[in-house]
């Protein structure tokens, strides 16, 4: 056990590493409060019980803010949030442990939202997404728009093999009956546990392209924050940067959705366990 835990430990170092990100207004994701709670553990582990992972802090059953059982459709995922409880050091930053929350939002789904509720506000941001709506000024950041945001859009129509086009205007573009039939199949091919990771990435993003391009292996998930951040980081160019505020901004951004994609990955449908959760039961 000791060496899975190791990898998890490194491949969610820029998840644990940002002690006090922003709080996120996220609609579907429950707030933890922003107090810290002194660790009161030693160490956390994992069990499997009845096809689903469990996350033990010492002997003691980990439990959701509502008070249901902690448990998680994957092993990695159980991993992956067990090594965020044990990077905790004197106190508990809830707020940064982004796994350990997206999965609480699926178990306890405290919005009570159904999973057309969901569906339908990650397709919200295909006609508000970030890469569709191009300022004309400067001339300089028109062309390094069309550089950077072209191809992603080009390979979205290709590989959906849709019609999409971007605007000047600040009207929504329009969305064509076949390119939003599409998407809506996409993102409906997801199961209960992936889809809400998908929705907390769309959402962190402000665009539904680069989503699709990150869980597709398109594109890495700095390069998609690169992207989503493509007007701060002209102007940053222009007038300079706030000393650290920019940076930190940027590896909170990475660190959340780094989170989401890895909890699509470890949720859907060839790594986890099937189970019916209290979004399959709604309509």
């Amino acid at each position: 056990m000791a060496a899975p835990m190791n990898t998890c430990k490194h491949l969610i170092g820029t998840l644990t590493r940002i002690r006090k990100p922003k709080p996120i207004n996220v609609c579907f994701i429950r707030k933890y409060k922003t107090g810290e709670l002194k660790k009161f553990y030693k160490n956390a582990g994992i069990v499997q019980n009845q096809g689903w992972f469990e996350v033990n802090l010492d002997q003691r059953k980990l439990r959701t803010p509502t008070g249901n059982l902690f448990q998680v459709p994957s092993e990695p995922l159980a991993l992956a949030i067990a090594t965020e409880w044990n990077s905790q050091k004197e106190t508990i930053k809830r707020q940064a442990m982004h796994l350990t929350t997206l999965s609480n939002t699926v178990l306890d789904n405290p919005m009570q939202r159904s999973r057309g509720d969901i569906v339908r506000g990650v397709l919200h941001f295909l006609e508000t997404d970030t890469i569709l709506y191009r300022s004309t000024e400067p001339q300089e950041f028109l062309e390094l728009q069309k550089q950077e945001w072209d191809p992603v859009l080009k390979w979205f129509r290709s590989s959906y093999q849709v019609e999409l086009d971007s605007t000047t205007s600040l009207m929504p573009p329009e969305i064509p009956e076949n390119t939003e039939e599409v998407i809506t199949r996409k993102v409906n091919s997801l199961n209960d546990w992936a889809l809400v990771g998908f929705q907390y990435g769309v959402e962190n993003l402000k665009s539904i392209i680069l989503m699709l391009a990150i869980t597709d292996k398109r594109l890495t998930v700095e390069k998609a924050v690169q992207l989503a951040r493509l007007e701060t980081l002209y102007q940053t160019k222009i007038w300079g940067n706030v000393q650290w505020h920019h940076d930190v901004d940027i590896y909170q951004l990475q660190s959340r959705v780094a989170a989401a994609a890895l909890f699509v990955h470890w949720c859907s449908n060839d790594m986890a366990t099937t189970h019916k959760t209290t979004y399959s039961n709604q309509t």
